[in-house]
């Protein structure tokens, strides 16, 4: 959620902002108009209640002194009521102008290069050396299935479209790799581990911005104020909401292992193969809590940290930056790591790291004070998929591939299977 103090100050700012991100300038003039009748009401109520407090003073002092106080107490139930009209005016008021913030995006840093889609995003790194093949590269999905790993027609059996059955061997390489990356960045990048629930209330998603402009991408449980979590982003990022931490506590870096729901709303068609496209897929995720002026370099940092399991992995991959165009509404600045997957000829996403500054802060009051009885301040907060299992798989399968049908198993993972070195048919 944005600054409504900063917007009154700066309006053309923030509107010349927002229009690098489709924004019409009129949603902040909407804004400015009911901020304006809602402090006006408010003025008014308490200039109203002023009046009665003084009214009662008066009556008082009138029946102490065996006056007539008929008058001053007729007004005052005229000002009684109208002050319970305007309370009720005021509250609804401070609601439209609450939904208005919530409803919008928040502002692209600087940096952020212009564009109209993910068309225009530049590649600033790529790494690693693509795989070479004697023969032609198989699709994941094919691998998986005729080594008899993953299973996608009882999946759909017993749940529907978009979901798989790990079995056997692929089971044990999920697994392995959910304990391969949060041990990397605990051991390594100093992150706390979190087991987060997978059920998130409505306060939680509102917090990390996913309500309620993105409803329809999650789970509702029926009847009840609960969702399923699009990503432990959520609940990690909420576990300090509406607490005020001390600056020596920041940074704060947790690592949480969960399974994540997505409704994939408008993707009909889309990957309806294999393991890039799921409603249930697994993921490690980073969240950092931290001082506004580090956030940028926590952001880098963060995205190295990501990249640096791939690396391990020896898995090739690039980095992209996200243009205003492709920039999610939560996001202030964004990059996105893409592994190479042979069998498509191209990049896929495995994570994006994004620093949402104090976007999320506000609306989850997340804040911290530099001095014990200093100014609270929000946090910047900022999180990554370190990384998306189900994709790491996939590209596991794909660039490990041998022509016997058989895929090695990437080095640094051997130990995490128990040894084996290769998974073959039988």
């Amino acid at each position: 959620m944005l600054d409504i103090r900063a917007i009154r100050q700066q309006p053309d700012v923030f509107k010349a902002k927002l229009k690098r991100k489709k924004v019409d300038p009129a949603e902040i003039d909407r804004l400015l108009e009911a901020d304006a009748r809602w402090r006006d009401h408010l003025a008014e109520v308490e200039r109203l209640k002023a009046l009665r407090n003084q009214t009662s003073e008066a009556i008082a002092r009138k029946k102490r002194q065996g006056e007539d106080a008929s008058e001053d107490i007729a007004r005052m139930r005229e000002v009684s009521d109208r002050i319970q009209a305007l309370d009720e005016e005021v509250r609804e008021l401070e609601r439209q102008v609450r939904d208005l913030l919530l409803a919008l995006p928040n502002v692209p840093h600087d940096s952020v290069p212009d564009g109209e889609s993910e068309d225009d995003n530049p590649v600033i790194k790529t790494w690693g050396d693509l795989p070479k093949f004697s023969f032609e590269p198989k699709p994941h999905w094919e691998i998986a299935e005729a080594l008899d790993i993953v299973d996608s027609e009882r999946a759909v059996k017993i749940t529907g479209s978009r979901f798989v059955l790990y079995k056997g061997l692929g089971a044990r390489l999920e697994r392995a790799l959910a304990n391969f990356m949060l041990d990397f960045h605990v051991e390594r990048h100093g992150y706390t581990e979190m087991f987060p629930a997978f059920i998130a209330n409505e306060e939680s998603l509102i917090g990390t911005g996913n309500l309620p402009k993105f409803g329809d991408e999650m789970f509702k449980i029926e009847g009840l104020p609960y969702y399923l979590i699009p990503t432990a982003e959520v609940p990690l990022t909420n576990y300090y909401r509406d607490e005020i931490l001390s600056a020596d506590q920041l940074p704060v870096k947790f690592a949480g292992y969960s399974a994540c729901f997505r409704s994939e709303a408008g993707s009909a068609g889309k990957d309806t193969r294999g393991l890039i496209r799921l409603h249930q897929f697994q993921k490690v995720e980073l969240v950092n809590l931290c001082l506004p002026e580090q956030s940028y370099e926590v952001l880098e940092q963060l995205t190295r940290e990501a990249e640096a399991v791939l690396e391990a992995l020896q898995l090739p991959y690039r980095r992209i930056e996200i243009c205003t165009g492709d920039l999610g509404a939560k996001d202030a600045k964004k990059y996105d790591i893409e592994v190479w997957l042979p069998a498509q000829n191209r990049y896929r996403e495995i994570s994006s790291c994004t620093n949402f500054e104090d976007y999320q802060a506000r609306r989850a009051n997340l804040r911290f004070r530099r001095e014990e009885r200093g100014k609270p301040e929000f946090v910047h907060t900022l999180n990554g998929s370190g990384l998306a299992i189900g994709r790491t798989v996939a590209a596991i399968l794909e660039n490990y591939q041998q022509e016997d049908g058989s895929v090695l198993i990437p080095r640094a993972l051997v130990p995490y299977m128990g040894g084996i070195e290769r998974i073959a048919k039988g």
